[in-house]
């Protein structure tokens, strides 16, 4: 279920941060009030995620993907220029996002395979 909100935060914070551009430096009310109700909600998911995910790599997808997603939005709907370095840069935020999940689950499979011992008590 953590993947379900993780994934619920990153969609919400994509379309409140494209939804920031609507806003005119908060001076338009109505979409000021849908960008911060989208960034509430975002942030609940992801408070939501974390009881089940670790920080670190919750952090790092929810930012990771939500600042490649709205690079791509920038150049796909606002025209943003697309260049060498900024690929370079997207490219460099997925392969650090991969990295972190790759080694997150490698730590679970050996929590698993490890156990956790309970203490005995003897009376």
């Amino acid at each position: 279920m953590g993947w379900f909100y993780l994934m619920g935060a990153v969609v919400v914070e994509i379309f409140a941060t494209t939804g920031l551009h609507a806003t005119e430096g908060f001076t338009r009310p109505i979409p000021t009030a849908g960008v911060l109700a989208g960034y509430l909600v975002s942030f609940f998911f992801l408070s939501k995620a974390l009881r089940s995910l670790s920080l670190g790599v919750s952090y790092a997808l929810w930012s990771g993907i939500g600042t490649a997603s709205i690079a791509a939005v920038g150049v796909l709907l606002f025209g943003d220029a697309v260049s060498v370095t900024r690929v370079a840069g997207l490219i460099c935020i997925v392969a650090g996002v991969v990295t972190l999940n790759m080694e997150a689950d490698r730590e679970s499979r050996t929590a698993v395979s490890v156990g956790v011992q309970q203490p005995v008590e003897c009376d």
